[in-house]
């Protein structure tokens, strides 16, 4: 591909380190808030929103709840380990990311320690079943009587897995959920929802702006790197969505009614298009979604055809990354360069516990 929008290069960015926000704002709704509208931009807080929405606009949620995915523990021999699980295979069989990888072979024995917080005299055990060759990971079986899940038992040994780039944070694990996650099986936060209060929320409301939900469990697919250099050649791992009747009967009677729709977050555009996009076999133009309820490996970059979403409300991403990408789709490359360079002038907070960018219709590209 000669378009350098297809390149990994053209999706890079300096960062000072000292803009790599450690710890979220409180309130949470005090973050600041870049708007971008179809020529300019300019800066508020986050709690300005019900003012910057029409009524009758639809905003759309992602109600994942981040699960105590990251456990701690050893090997029969004695080495210190660390797992991520990623995703349940079968009962108590979990696809799981293990440091350190290469000595992990099949048959391995770990067993795991109690986290800080609990007192636990149960013993979790698992063995390494085999490698999973897309993502490098290990399916391991967790030791467990009949009719316990692991996941009752995560609260007791399991950690909140904090990004790799928040090291030195003071926040609480309750501050990396939003305040409307509900369906636990996430292993990052949906972080662009992590900016509302429920005063917000209620004031949104009263502005007749309307709120939907769909669930998109955070994985691999979201914050795994793109490591091709033709962006056009990534593979994205799936990750499951739900995308319930509810909130598409709120779609169309939004867009029956001249509202529009606002995208909470980078998982509920993928959600979103990913259905719309598995419906396209419908042949029906007058649906353009319907209820969805899978797995979908959607990969949103530049020249993307938009079916559902017309605004986004996201954070400041890291370089080279397909959430960066999914961005500039809606508007342009270049441009959210020039806006990146514009908040790192003004000392924004990027990342995770960062400042957020509203995206308005008006400056969606297509």
């Amino acid at each position: 591909m000669t378009d350098i929008g297809w390149s990994i290069e053209a999706y890079d960015y300096e960062l000072p380190q000292r803009l790599i926000a450690q710890n979220p704002v409180v309130p949470r709704d005090s973050s600041r808030l870049m708007v971008v509208e179809r020529l300019t931009h300019n800066y508020c807080i986050f709690r300005d929103l019900p003012g910057l929405l029409q009524p009758g606009d639809l905003l759309v949620f992602n109600d994942t709840r981040v699960i105590p995915a990251r456990l701690y523990g050893q090997k029969t021999s004695g080495a210190q380990v660390e797992v991520l699980l990623l995703k349940p295979i079968t009962s108590n069989s979990w696809l799981a990311l293990v440091k350190p990888g290469k000595r992990f072979v099949t048959g391995a024995k770990i067993e795991f320690e109690p986290n800080s917080s609990s007192v636990c005299n149960y013993n979790l055990q698992a063995t390494v079943l085999a490698t999973d060759q897309e993502t490098g990971g290990r399916i391991l079986q967790f030791h467990l009587p009949q009719g316990v899940s692991l996941l009752n038992l995560l609260g007791q040994f399991g950690n909140v897995p904090f990004p790799p780039y928040v090291t030195n944070s003071r926040a609480l694990t309750e501050q990396y959920q939003t305040v409307y996650s509900k369906v636990a099986g996430a292993i990052a936060a949906p972080t662009a929802g992590l900016h509302f209060t429920d005063e917000l929320l209620h004031k949104l409301e009263q502005q007749n702006i309307r709120q939907a939900f769909i669930t998109l469990h955070v994985g691999l697919g979201t914050f795994r790197p793109v490591e091709v250099k033709d962006i056009t050649t990534h593979n994205m791992h799936s990750e499951w969505v739900e995308v319930p009747s509810l909130t598409v009967d709120k779609i169309h009677m939004t867009k029956a009614k001249g509202g529009r729709i606002i995208a909470v977050g980078t998982t509920v555009v993928r959600a979103l298009e990913g259905a719309a996009l598995a419906n396209d076999g419908y042949g029906s133009h007058k649906s353009l979604i319907r209820p969805f309820c899978d797995h979908t490996n959607i990969f949103i970059y530049p020249g993307y055809k938009w079916r559902v979403v017309e605004g986004l409300i996201t954070n400041f991403h890291l370089p080279r990354s397909s959430l960066m990408m999914l961005v500039s789709a809606m508007i342009g490359r270049k441009r959210l360069l020039s806006l990146y360079q514009d908040a790192i002038a003004k000392q924004c907070r990027f990342y995770s516990f960062g400042d957020a960018m509203l995206i308005l219709p008006s400056a969606k590209i297509n």
